[in-house]
């Protein structure tokens, strides 16, 4: 009877979205190349960047609110669209912390005062690429977990088959090459991870050292070695978290591409030109 309810409040269950969408340079590429007051403003194929984050999210019957941290108020002037769209209550806007993991953090306490223990879907302004199928994968893999948190990631080798000779962030692990796909859930306890974020966002783009002083010498010395699985890995921060995390593989490639570089943006224009979407600007769930 238990695992019959639990499989009913999985499926009746939905998610507030918190949305991270603060530029921290002041020398953004994407911002420089495109002439945009910000990042999250930058167009890919003739749509900003946060608008086509926002409309996949609102596409996705799974999620109830969506909470957007950043850009600035003072920038809002400059994206009509999305001013439109925090004034009519369809976003619910915060200005950005100094810190990813600051946001998040503000994000998730508005999102508890607003909404309880309501689980969290964590994505960013600059994931040009998510459809709204990849959210609904990633929830409903993410609610079928027994767990605290998830973490989304793709292959590397998917990505590298999908799109050759793109360029991204891989950790290489003995069971493959993982990249981050900017998506992830917390459920009310899994929502303490963000305290061990604030430690680890400093180091994201060197994972040995990030194990190396978070994890302890002995993972270090797997992960070099080739010998530290993706499961070993993430069971050892959830040891030194509190927090039981499992991860989730996407398939769709595209999950794994944001545009932090002006290749990025260019590789995200030509998906989108040759992939085809019709959820931009509709109201349609799925």
């Amino acid at each position: 009877m238990n695992t019959v309810n639990n499989q009913v409040n999985a499926e009746n269950q939905r998610f507030v979205a918190v949305v991270l969408a603060a530029d921290r340079t002041a020398s953004d590429p994407i911002t420089q190349h495109t002439g945009t007051a910000c990042k999250a403003f930058a167009p890919v194929d003739g749509t900003p960047m946060v608008i086509r984050v926002l409309d996949t999210l609102t596409a996705c019957d799974l999620i109830s609110s969506i909470i957007l941290c950043g850009p600035p108020e003072s920038l809002h002037i400059h994206c009509p669209e999305l001013k439109q769209r925090i004034e009519s209550g369809q976003v619910t806007w915060l200005p950005n912390r100094d810190t990813p993991s600051r946001s998040a953090e503000s994000g998730f306490d508005r999102a508890h005062s607003m909404h309880g223990n309501t689980p969290i879907l964590l994505t960013t302004a600059d994931h040009a690429l998510l459809t709204p199928l990849i959210v609904q994968n990633f929830l409903r893999q993410s609610l079928a977990a027994d767990c605290d948190a998830t973490v989304g990631l793709a292959r590397q080798e998917d990505i590298a088959k999908a799109f050759p000779g793109a360029k991204r962030t891989v950790t290489r692990l003995r069971d493959g090459g993982f990249c981050g796909c900017n998506l992830f859930t917390f459920n009310s306890k899994g929502r303490s991870l963000v305290r061990f974020w604030r430690q680890a966002e400093d180091l994201r783009k060197r994972p040995w050292q990030l194990i190396a002083q978070l994890l302890g010498l002995r993972l270090v010395l797997s992960y070099l070695f080739g010998r530290l699985t993706l499961s070993q890995a993430l069971h050892a921060v959830s040891i030194k978290s509190g927090v039981n995390i499992h991860p989730v593989i996407l398939t769709d490639a595209r999950a794994g591409v944001d545009v932090d570089k002006v290749e990025d943006l260019h590789l995200a224009e030509s998906i989108l030109t040759r992939t085809p979407t019709t959820f931009h600007h509709t109201n349609k769930r799925i």
